[in-house]
């Protein structure tokens, strides 16, 4: 009752009609249909990954996802297309030359682009300036976290024609079906200059699919799929199952809790939609048979947010004989019992990543917005763990208006609550959240940071009259190394969760501190004063307790 409170008092802050207005759109109930023959001139469609590497060299920003996305707009639109290409200039590290060439090889008539989120934004006119290069009649599309959080600062790039706002398979299948002449530009899910006028034109959010069964299969055979999940990348992670090959698996879309720091309620929805159990089991019997997948990651927002339904995937799994090793890594930890554990286990989960946030109850009740019970936590936490789960744990430090000491309160509950891996964030107001209003609100944004394209590669964005950015840089980098590895049989646990040797592992948690200390130094450096060696073990001194020291 307190949460529901405190959750209104933020709405009525905030404008109850600003709150509700991107939540829910309306449902798509039935796919949208093109009539085939009527098409007489089927185009080409390239889909691309850009590559990330060209604003970015940080090697723990490497990952292995498979352009799943991508994946399922492609099997949408096959019957419709002449031929479709996916891309992914990032995985095979193209130079910008390198990815010019292959894209004038195959004279693609649209590029459709996806950006996952507002720290890569940077990467879009490079990739469009080049497209647009070729030729000037591609037309270029794109979609993505970024995309949709942000489509008018998008638009802003001139070789742009459209961004997608939401779900985008049916939306770019009207897109495919205009340019082909068989239809009209969809009725909402895009923005683009409007040809007359030349004035942006913003159709607002998508339809939401309602029925997720409707959708086929990812076109897992546009690209190299298994050179994606059979190996460790450089980038090493307690999250990825210890089997190979593993493939990532989205059970349902859109989330109803209300974290203000999430993004997930304006862009997928607060309306819950799922697909059936044994729709899911047929996926994993698929990609069993099709791929030898050894082990799968549940890549829901909230897999358990509907316990109920949650415990029937489960018991289907199990039922089918289903039991392959999985993961998972957005864990709302409220909404665990213990029957749920038990048939997660049972049904072969090894690892769960669990969504604390904070130490400090006045965070979570009135800032985060999360019906936590910390007494609750440390129960499944222990009784997870004593069912031989691995157990991760999010922590996040710097909210607006977060004193000090209740940033020690979530470092020192991170400690407490004993989880096998603690994993500590900054605080990061993404537009289109609640907290992104907070911190306006309060003034509390650094807006020559936040407007810049690499803005969380330079860390912290929030500012306080208690902290610095460079203080929450140096305390989660030295607290993250002494939670998780000043106890040697915790290292050695870790390490091998990770697949790794201690030693291996060591030298990530040098690199680690290295890193905090070049972000540190960098941000000096803008200010014409480069920050020492010595300067930074004193920043340490001082935001770290006596017990907060690293052993590095």
């Amino acid at each position: 009752m307190k949460i529901k409170k405190a959750q209104d008092g933020l709405i009525d802050k905030l404008g109850r009609r600003k709150y509700f207005a991107a939540l829910n759109p309306s449902l798509l109930d039935k796919p949208i249909t093109i009539d085939v023959k009527s098409i007489k001139n089927k185009k080409k469609i390239l889909f691309l990954m850009p590559n990330f590497h060209w604003i970015d060299e940080d090697v723990n920003a490497l990952w292995d996802l498979v352009p799943w996305n991508l994946c399922q707009i492609a099997s949408v639109i096959e019957d419709i297309s002449a031929d479709i290409k996916i891309l992914d200039a990032y995985k095979d590290n193209l130079s910008q030359n390198e990815l010019a060439k292959r894209i004038a090889d195959f004279k693609p008539d649209i590029v459709g682009m996806t950006v996952l989120m507002d720290q890569y934004a940077g990467v879009t006119p490079l990739t469009t300036k080049l497209v647009k290069e070729i030729s000037k009649d591609i037309i270029t599309v794109l979609g993505g976290v970024y995309a949709m959080a942000n489509p008018e600062r998008a638009m802003k790039d001139k070789n742009l024609d459209y961004v997608v706002i939401g779900e985008g398979e049916y939306v770019f299948k009207q897109l495919v079906g205009f340019y082909s002449g068989v239809c009209e530009l969809p009725e909402k899910g895009i923005c683009f200059r409007n040809a007359t006028t030349g004035k942006l034109e913003n159709r607002g959010h998508s339809e939401f699919i309602n029925n997720l069964d409707d959708l086929p299969k990812p076109a897992y055979h546009l690209i190299d799929f298994l050179s994606y999940y059979n190996k460790y990348n450089d980038r090493k992670s307690v999250d990825r199952p210890a089997a190979f090959p593993y493939a990532r698996i989205i059970t349902s879309r859109g989330c109803p809790e209300k974290c203000s720091f999430c993004q997930v309620p304006s862009l997928q929805g607060s309306y819950f939609r799922v697909r059936t159990p044994d729709h899911v089991c047929d996926e994993i019997e698929w990609l069993k048979k099709e791929y030898g997948i050894k082990a799968i990651v549940f890549d829901d927002d909230n897999l358990i947010t509907h316990t109920k339904r949650a415990k029937a995937l489960f018991r289907r799994m199990i039922d089918r004989g289903l039991t392959i090793p999985w993961t998972y890594t957005a864990t709302a930890v409220f909404r665990l019992d213990e029957e749920l554990v038990d048939l997660m286990v049972e049904s072969g989960c090894e690892y769960i990543n669990i969504a604390i946030e904070s130490g400090s109850e006045r965070i979570t009740r009135d800032i985060v917005l999360k019906p936590l019970d910390y007494d609750h936590a440390k129960k499944m936490v222990s009784y997870a763990q004593k069912k031989g789960l691995f157990v991760a744990g999010n922590f996040i430090i710097g909210f607006p208006t977060e004193t000090w000491s209740e940033i020690r309160k979530t470092i020192d509950f991170a400690q407490e609550i004993n989880v096998d891996y603690a994993k500590l964030f900054i605080a990061i107001p993404l537009r289109n959240t609640e907290m992104y209003d907070l911190a306006e609100r309060t003034n509390s944004i650094i807006k020559e940071t936040y407007d810049a394209d690499s803005m969380w590669s330079v860390g912290g964005l929030i500012k306080s009259k208690e902290w610095t950015a460079n203080d929450l840089t140096i305390l989660r980098a030295y607290e993250w190394d002494r939670i998780n590895f000043s106890n040697p049989k915790k290292l050695k646990k870790i390490a091998d969760r990770m697949a790794i040797s201690v030693d291996e592992l060591n030298s990530i948690r040098k690199r680690t501190l290295d890193n905090a200390k070049r972000t540190i130094s960098l941000r000096q450096s803008s200010n014409g004063n480069v920050m020492k060696s010595a300067d930074i073990a004193q920043v340490v001194t001082q935001t770290s307790s006596s017990k907060s020291q690293s052993n590095l």
